[in-house]
């Protein structure tokens, strides 16, 4: 059937594209009379000469079918000229957009055919230029003439969507007929021309629950209290069809997706009415009991929920804070608990939105309440003392045993466990104190100080008989109180200076005291002379009756040559109960001052004058010892200078600078780290060990004959001799400290190691180069050398 419509259409079309060919080639007849070749003249209102073109042409605008299919090309249209006779001597020429490829005309009767399918949404009109030419000279017989060359639109396009899919957003329980989107479609063919781009909009899935404007694509609800719990999602399909919707348009559709967005019409609610926990009473402030959690449909901010509690005995022991994320009350202790004074706790929690919309404020108060029962857990509990910290006092000399104080735990729990007490060591390292384990008294072992240690501060332990792992401790501060055992003392040493134009009653010094106990047992301080010298008549004291005494001389004229030094007893008492005193001696000495008693020297010169040398004699004998010294000293020096010539120029017998060493080590005491077994001869077990551990009863004597002649100077037969006296030596003890390892080893592949064998070989040593040595090693050279440079020197 669509074929079918599609074939009558295009049919309809050819016969509206032949009426306008008919259109076209209608002669166009002029109002005037026709102009000669060259034109000719008329006069304007004013006289003025007006031209005037000729035309030629009989001409309209053309116009063509797009997408025509037929067998055989189009025509579009004729040219005509009015000098065309008939005789065949014109030829017409097309050129411009399109010419020759598009377009095609006869060059003698001036047809205009369309040798392509044109479609007028990829170009909807051509530009084209005629001229007709003398066909034997090609000269033109008509100025060239431009036409235009329409193509007629036919409904060949569906209209199409901007988008392939929409998404929108409307709130839940909106009114009926709230806009939610505007879709758009676009159609290709001519809005000019027909129906062929008007457009009609339609809903083909979404009913009843959206709706859409047919002539604008604005698509709106047409339910009432749509409800997002109930159904978030929609899928609209929307279709736009051309020829304004009647029957053979063109259609497109496309899908819109609709989402109600949440708003605040559900109120929170709990899901159950009572809800029921437990703490330990051992739980601290902050930690948390439990949670509940109100359900509120709604999401994002109108699904916020915020609790408190209202009601309830607990109000003071709990807390309630939200936790945001998770949307729960959390239940926390606020402070510590008591399971033996109560055990059980209610609280009336409630829970309400942060956001309320007013629009729905008739639905109901957005808030909900429970009730939350909390039970206390007992909790087995260390002992707790009756005080925070106890202090006490003792006094100082206190016999040992003195009870200082008393303290008191006890077992919270409903056991009521015996306590056990205990002193920690670590704070009473001198163990000044002891504890009864079973009452808590605290005694002093021994006698204490308060100059030495003014307050002591322990810690007692309260451990549960029967679970030693609860333990209290508190802090005890015991105050030595002061008894008045310190005498008073000069408060420095004091050392006064008198001078020798001293008048009576001058005041000299000034001295003060200090006591070591404390300020109530010494408030003043009281000086005197002792009574034996209380009629001194050198010298006299003053008491200031703030803690200060004043020492004046009594008479006039001191000599430092009769008596220099003066001591002076003085004696000083406290205000203590009983008053404690001690006698200070003050040191004082005669000086020499000026008229103004500025002190000028106190040296006792006269009384070194009189009893032995002077200054210049003394001064003479240690010049003389220090002149002793350097003489010394230079002596020793240059003995140190001296030095031995470390080679003998002198020629004498080379035996006599060969120096025999008999101890050359500590023998076995050197080698007590070592199993020595390991290095005897297994060989000479049975056999005669010339060694000894102790010393010989007979000496020995050496063979005669073996001894070379004294003036010899072959050094192997020399070396060779001793060696051989050793080797055959029974009387060579260890204590000599020759430690000899005769034996080394079996098989083994270096062989001996031993010094001694080497005197059996012949050296293959090269001593020629001690001959470019100098002097100093020339005897060495002679000793050493090759044979023949040994020859040549000889």
């Amino acid at each position: 059937p669509k074929m079918k419509e599609d074939n009558c259409l295009h049919a309809a079309l050819i016969c509206l594209g032949m009426l306008c060919y008919s259109h076209a080639v209608t002669t166009e007849k002029l109002n005037h009379a026709r102009p000669s070749l060259h034109g000719h003249h008329e006069k304007g209102k004013e006289g003025q000469v007006l031209h005037r073109s000729k035309r030629g042409w009989v001409w309209n605008q053309f116009f063509v079918i797009e997408e025509y299919t037929g067998p055989d090309p189009v025509l579009v249209g004729r040219l005509h000229s009015d000098i065309d006779s008939g005789d065949g001597n014109i030829k017409y020429i097309l050129s411009g957009e399109g010419a020759g490829i598009i377009f095609v005309i006869d060059d003698k009767s001036g047809n205009i055919h369309a040798t392509k399918t044109l479609d007028r949404e990829e170009r909807a009109q051509y530009t084209l230029t005629a001229q007709a030419v003398d066909r034997n000279t090609n000269r033109p017989l008509e100025p060239p003439s431009e036409f235009i060359v329409k193509v007629q639109d036919i409904n060949d396009n569906p209209p199409e969507f901007l988008h392939e899919n929409y998404h929108a957003n409307v709130p839940e329980r909106s009114n009926v007929g709230t806009s939610v989107i505007q879709v758009t479609a676009s159609d290709a063919d001519d809005p000019t021309y027909g129906n062929s781009a008007k457009l009609v909009y339609s809903i083909l899935e979404g009913q009843p629950y959206f709706s859409v404007e047919a002539q604008t694509g604005i698509i709106r609800t047409a339910l009432p209290n749509m409800d997002r719990e109930a159904k978030e999602e929609y899928h609209v399909v929307i279709q736009a069809k051309d020829m304004g919707g009647h029957m053979g348009g063109l259609s497109g559709t496309t899908k819109v997706t609709i989402t109600l967005t949440d708003v605040n019409d559900n109120p929170p609610k709990f899901p159950q009415s009572v809800y029921q926990m437990s703490v330990s009473e051992a739980a601290v402030p902050g930690e948390e009991v439990g949670r509940v959690k109100a359900k509120d449909l709604d999401i994002g901010e109108n699904g916020l929920v915020a609790y408190s509690i209202i009601d309830g005995d607990g109000m003071d022991m709990f807390e309630i804070t939200t936790d945001y994320e998770t949307q729960e009350g959390v239940v926390k202790l606020k402070k510590l608990l008591d399971f033996e004074t109560k055990k059980s706790y209610s609280l009336k929690v409630e829970a309400a939105n942060v956001h309320i919309d007013p629009k729905f404020i008739s639905n109901g108060p957005f808030k909900d309440t429970v009730t939350v029962k909390i039970s206390v857990e007992d909790a087995d509990e260390p002992p707790v003392f009756l005080k925070p910290s106890y202090i006490f006092e003792v006094q100082e000399n206190a016999a040992s045993g003195t009870v200082v104080g008393k303290v008191h735990a006890k077992d919270p729990d409903a056991a009521n466990s015996a306590i056990r007490y205990s002193i920690d060591r670590h704070t009473d390292l001198e163990r000044y104190f002891i504890i009864n384990a079973e009452d808590g008294n605290i005694k002093t072992i021994k006698a204490l100080d308060r100059e030495e240690i003014a307050w002591h501060n322990i810690s007692v332990f309260a451990v549960e008989v029967h679970k030693q792992h609860q333990e209290a401790k508190v802090p005890v501060a015991i105050k030595v109180v002061d008894v008045n055992d310190n005498a008073p003392k000069f408060a420095a040493a004091y050392e006064a200076f008198v001078c020798e134009n001293a008048r009576s009653n001058q005041q000299f010094t000034t001295i003060s005291a200090d006591d070591k106990d404390d300020s109530a047992n010494g408030p003043r301080f009281i000086f005197s002379l002792p009574p034996e010298i209380i009629h001194n008549p050198n010298f006299t004291l003053r008491d200031n009756r703030d803690n200060t005494a004043s020492v004046l001389v009594r008479r006039e004229g001191f000599s430092r040559q009769k008596q220099d030094l003066y001591l002076l007893p003085i004696v000083i008492s406290d205000g203590g109960l009983p008053p404690m005193s001690s006698t200070n001696t003050l040191t004082i000495r005669v000086c020499g001052c000026d008229s103004n008693g500025s002190l000028l020297s106190c040296n006792a010169e006269a009384y070194i004058l009189n009893a032995g040398l002077s200054t210049g004699a003394l001064i003479a004998i240690l010049a003389c010892i220090v002149i002793l010294l350097v003489i010394v000293v230079l002596f020793v020096t240059l003995k140190r200078q001296k030095k031995e010539p470390l080679i003998v120029f002198e020629e004498e017998d080379v035996r006599e600078n060969i120096i025999t060493y008999d101890d050359e080590g500590g023998g076995e005491e050197d080698t007590e780290a070592f199993d020595i077994a390991t290095l005897q001869n297994p060989d000479g077990i049975n056999g005669f060990i010339p060694r000894k551990d102790i010393k010989p009863e007979y000496q020995y004597m050496p063979r005669p004959g073996l001894r070379p002649a004294p003036n010899s100077v072959d050094v192997d037969d020399f070396i060779n001799t001793r060696i051989q006296e050793a080797d055959n030596d029974p009387t060579a003890p260890p204590y000599d400290s020759i430690q000899i390892y005769g034996y080394e080893g079996r098989g083994s592949v270096a062989g001996s190691l031993s010094s001694l064998e080497s005197a059996t070989t012949d050296s293959d040593l090269d001593y020629d180069y001690l001959q470019n040595w100098g002097p100093r090693f020339k005897k060495l050279a002679d000793l050493y050398g090759s044979k023949d440079t040994f020859d040549d020197d000889s």
